[in-house]
């Protein structure tokens, strides 16, 4: 009888034992893996280093803000175009004080553009191409100081992209006449009176728009559509 309990005792024991071992080997298993270091390198690698680039801003004067500002309407990248004067010596000034000439103003459009996918140098591309640089204070029979050519850039860094802009549009042999434009800093920049925003889209039928806009943009290769 002593022999059975002593047999069942051992038997008990064992099956502790068993079920302990079992129960360690589950834990075991389901304890979460320790991440290498080489793995926490890599997945750092991944994760992006570059700062978005900021909007790009340069204001432009080449002869009547309406012309210009349909053609940068049209070119891929450019954000937002907005008409305006900059350059003057009295603030606030209306459009009637500009057409004198004697505020010391120029015609402007505001340019904001995506640098990502159009450079300065690009938008300084069209703006030779969308008027005369070489005439003095005139844009065919727009005559006046109001409507001289001019860059005003905003920062050093696009001073010195506007320069060597204007060098090399100077030696390109595509003027026959040395150009005139000038490159000064960005002062305060009014915008112009709500009807001259978005001009030639709101009023491409008519007798300036027709004899002048539309064949630029003709030229150009540019859509007459927004």
């Amino acid at each position: 009888m002593k022999a059975i309990q002593n047999t069942f005792c051992l038997l008990v024991s064992l099956c502790f034992v068993s079920c302990g071992f079992a129960a360690e080997s589950t834990k075991s298993t389901t304890k979460p893996a320790k991440k290498n270091k080489s793995d926490v390198n890599a997945t750092k690698s991944f994760e992006p280093t570059q700062k978005p680039k900021k909007p790009g801003i340069i204001t432009l004067g080449a002869g009547c803000f309406w012309c210009v500002e349909a053609v940068y309407q049209r070119i891929d990248g450019i954000t937002k175009v907005t008409s305006g004067y900059m350059g003057g010596q009295i603030p606030n000034p209306t459009y009637e004080q500009i057409c004198t000439g004697r505020t010391g103003h120029a015609e402007v459009i505001e340019v904001e553009f995506d640098s990502v996918k159009i450079s300065l140098e690009k938008v300084l591309e069209v703006f030779w191409k969308a008027h005369d640089p070489t005439t003095l204070n005139r844009q065919g029979a727009d005559i006046g100081t109001q409507y001289r050519s001019a860059i005003f850039y905003h920062n050093e860094d696009d001073k010195l992209v506007a320069d060597k802009s204007k060098k090399l549009a100077d030696k390109s042999g595509e003027f026959r006449r040395p150009i005139v434009t000038e490159v000064t800093k960005a002062s305060t920049f009014y915008k112009a009176e709500e009807y001259h925003q978005n001009y030639f889209n709101l009023n491409s039928n008519a007798p300036y728009c027709r004899a002048v806009i539309w064949p630029k943009l003709l030229k150009l290769g540019l859509k007459f559509k927004e």
